[in-house]
């Protein structure tokens, strides 16, 4: 399963938790972002690139009780991943709000971002995603100004089905053994030490293997 410590995005994407398939935050990310769903993200809503990820709780959460801030007070505690929380403030909810922002920002020292609804829930992801695609382009840029280039070519579809077809790969994990390795050629010739550090031991056999 994957865990919220050992997952890698592939830029430009966003790795939802399954629960919020047919969501309407997630209906506005399709088409906006590259939204892939995986099971096992345990406390995380939602994964961004360079270890950012989102605690999204809902106008049902604040008003179901305390298990939400259970759930955020795990992941500090666990968790060496930037967590971002963004918190549906609604007339319902409003009331609840200013025992959220202490626990969050003063007592667990996180960031926290208030929306009126899943929509604008939406938009503030599609801009962190933008946020961390630029950045990470222009760290690529200035070492490499053909970056841009190679990476257009890793979403070509028969390349990235024919690393799917290694027995564990999903779609994420071809996205970033592509990213990390630039090509199959070069990814069928890496040895298993380099690929370890990438995908974790247990897969990085199973790749080697195969």
């Amino acid at each position: 399963p994957v865990t919220a410590g050992s997952i890698v995005v592939p830029y430009g994407h966003v790795i939802g938790n399954e629960k919020w398939r047919g969501s309407e935050v997630a209906q506005r990310l399709q088409g906006k972002v590259r939204l892939i769903f995986e099971d096992g993200l345990g406390l995380v809503d939602f994964h961004l690139s360079n270890r950012t990820c989102i605690l999204l709780i809902s106008e049902a959460d604040l008003v179901a009780g305390d298990e939400f801030k259970r759930r955020l007070v795990k992941f500090r505690n666990t968790s060496s991943l930037r967590g971002i929380v963004i918190v549906e403030k609604t007339r319902i909810s409003e009331q609840y709000y200013s025992g959220v922002q202490k626990l969050v920002v003063l007592e667990l020292g996180m960031v926290l971002l208030p929306v009126a609804n899943q929509g604008e829930a939406s938009q503030l992801i599609i801009q962190l995603v933008s946020f961390c695609v630029v950045r990470e382009q222009s760290r690529d840029l200035g070492a490499n100004p053909f970056v841009r280039k190679q990476r257009a070519r890793l979403a070509e579809p028969a390349v990235l089905q024919a690393v799917q077809r290694i027995p564990g790969v999903g779609r994420a994990k071809a996205l970033l053994l592509l990213q990390r390795f630039g090509s199959i050629h070069r990814l069928c010739n890496t040895p298993l030490r380099e690929l370890q550090p990438v995908v974790g031991q247990t897969l990085a056999q199973q790749i080697y293997t195969f």
